[in-house]
């Protein structure tokens, strides 16, 4: 089976089978229990199926096939007061759904030429003029998530405008003052008197913008940034003051703030493979969120990086620089939700350990182990299921380990106690998923569900009151999960909660901000037992923590899907999902390891080719 996609044959009958399926499973499901209330005469809660009925495979379908999928798993849907489907007629829908992705056509998807985040905006810049990262600074954040604003507001060019006015002035030297090394190595010598200096102007455009655009500049293109230089000189500009105009217009560029292709796509071709600039590009930023080096932009410039071998072989070589940790401060954090970490409130009163200096060594803590994994190529297994962590004297503290572990200074420490090791037991995770005053079992649940094992928690029904509406004289005695438990009690909360409670109390023994405890705020004694779907049965966070591990092909498919995703720019669609049931087959055969699972998906169909928007 090729890795770029499924066999056309093997395609075309699960095509075929899909296409059944869903006549049978998903259409008179559809029709008999969701139309009344969402189809063109009733949309409630903004839900219409039937244009998904007509067309299912297409990608505006997608989130409504997974909502209902998610909606009707949990028995959330068709609402108790209506009538209910068969436990066959259910099953049958779900593994309906689960064979639309079929009915999509072989398609790498939307292809998004997106602009350079902040971070990656900052590491350019460095590398391009040696400049400090942080001057990028004052450019707003990203909001989290799959995909990217590509839009510039009035600020943002006014930002950029002055970041690279402060980038100029700190490799220009001042008119009185001799070239600093930076112009020499950038503009080279002056032109002697008598030469041209307007193409000297025009070779170092040249040079310049193939650095700058990470691609060969087009003729056009080159024109244009020597038209700058002919303004300035027009405007009285000496030599060198004409040059920095022309390149201060290279650094506002829509060239160089987004990620361009080297060349227009064939007439008539709707899908196209990336050239090797762009494929060049698309790598270094992803695992080094920076320009392509040297090495990377000779292979694109000999034409051979597309090749299978010399792909891998790079993908293997940035793996092991330093500067692969961007993997973890671009995707890990945000897998993980610890980008939130740093801001999050706690109560002082209660958690008065919670300095910058816990928070900072939290975050280092699952940004080493997550690089360990990738480094070591670990199964993604053990980010669940290991027995060492990293710590400094400051976590250790949150760990009880303060008398083994002392000094600033993080580093490696094997763990005996089954109930930590790996991201369940982690303290900064634990401490995102918590209120700024206590545990949540319904947040650490969700997050179980959906950033470990990839699975779609139902929003939940608007007007549900939230545990502190509850009468506080009725409560005043009751735990934490009994309180939850009187919660559970009100039918339309009850679906959920009996799938994400098990979990969520399974991590109860964790406070707030991470620390072991045998009895919660009110004083009762923790009971973290519970059972999940399939029967299995927990009595303490280790073995909750087994349970999930042993959940391989979980875990692996949802950290495949995120930083597909990721990797992609954009959520993951119809073909995306049988790209992913492929490369799974290889992830699995080498023991789901860190390392095949990144490759496999820089190899993959939709990373190396893209759609020519009509």
């Amino acid at each position: 089976m090729p890795a770029e996609g499924v066999a056309d044959a093997e395609f075309a009958a699960l095509q075929a089978e899909a296409k059944e399926s869903f006549k049978k499973g998903v259409v008179p499901f559809v029709k008999t229990y969701c139309s009344e209330c969402h189809s063109n005469r009733r949309t409630k809660g903004g839900l219409n199926f039937e244009p998904a009925l007509k067309n299912p495979g297409e990608s505006s379908a997608s989130r409504k096939w997974m909502q209902a999928f998610a909606n009707v798993n949990a028995h959330d849907m068709p609402p108790d007061d209506s009538d209910q489907p068969a436990a066959e007629e259910r099953e049958l829908f779900l593994q309906s759904l689960g064979k639309i992705k079929y009915l999509s056509a072989k398609d790498p998807g939307p292809f998004v030429i997106r602009r350079l985040t902040k971070v990656e905006y900052g590491n350019t810049l460095h590398d391009l003029f040696g400049v400090d990262p942080a001057v990028a600074e004052e450019l707003p954040d990203e909001v989290a998530g799959q995909g990217y604003l590509n839009s510039l507001s009035p600020m943002q060019t006014e930002q950029y405008l002055g970041i690279a006015n402060e980038v100029l002035d700190r490799i220009f030297a001042t008119p009185e003052k001799p070239p600093t090394e930076w112009q020499n190595r950038l503009l080279g010598k002056p032109p002697t008197p008598g030469t041209d200096e307007r193409e000297a102007a025009r070779k170092v455009a040249r040079s310049l913008a193939r650095k700058a655009y990470r691609r060969p500049p087009s003729e056009a293109e080159v024109a244009t940034l020597t038209g700058v230089f002919d303004l300035g000189r027009s405007n009285q500009l000496d030599y060198q003051g004409s040059l920095r105009l022309m390149l201060k217009a290279l650094l506002v560029s829509p060239q160089f703030l987004y990620i361009t292709p080297a060349k227009e796509a064939e007439a008539g071709k709707k899908i196209v493979p990336l050239d090797d600039y762009q494929l060049a590009s698309r790598l270094s930023y992803l695992l080094w969120a920076t320009m392509p080096d040297e090495e990377l932009s000779a292979l694109a410039d000999a034409g051979q990086l597309h090749e299978p071998a010399v792909l891998k072989a790079q993908v293997k070589r940035m793996l092991a620089h330093p500067r692969a940790r961007a993997l973890f401060d671009g995707f890990g954090s945000q897998w993980l939700g610890l980008g939130s970490l740093e801001g999050k409130t706690f109560d002082p009163k209660k958690f008065p350990q919670m300095t910058p200096a816990l928070r900072t060594a939290m975050y280092d803590e699952a940004r080493l182990f997550f690089d360990s994994i990738v480094r070591g190529n670990l199964s993604v297994v053990a980010f669940v299921a290991s027995d060492y962590t990293f710590l400094n004297e400051t976590l250790a503290k949150v760990y009880s380990l303060e008398k083994d572990v002392t000094g600033p200074k993080m580093r490696k420490v094997k763990l005996t106690n089954a109930n930590r090791g790996g991201i369940l037991g982690m303290p900064g995770i634990l401490a995102t998923t918590s209120f700024p005053n206590r545990t949540s079992a319904v947040n650490r649940g969700v997050w179980v569900l959906e950033q470990v094992l990839g699975e779609h928690v139902p929003p939940a029904p608007p007007n549900v009151p939230a545990l502190e509406k509850q009468d506080q004289k009725k409560v005043a005695n009751l735990t934490l999960r009994q309180r939850t438990e009187l919660h559970r009690t009100n039918a339309v909360c009850a679906n959920c909660h009996k799938i994400l409670d098990p979990i969520g109390f399974g991590l109860e023994n964790f406070d707030a901000i991470g620390r072991w405890r045998d009895k919660d705020d009110t004083g009762g004694a923790i009971d973290a037992a519970g059972e999940l779907p399939g029967g299995k049965r927990f009595s303490t966070p280790g073995e909750l923590k087994s349970i999930i591990a042993a959940r391989k092909d979980d875990l692996a498919r949802n950290l495949t899907e995120k930083l597909m995703a990721y990797a992609l720019c954009r959520q993951l669609e119809g073909y995306d999902k049988i790209v992913v049931d492929q490369l799974m087959k290889t992830i699995a055969q080498d023991g789901y390891r860190m390392q095949t699972l990144i490759t496999e998906i820089v190899t993959s169909y939709p990373f190396l080719n893209r759609r020519v928007q009509d």
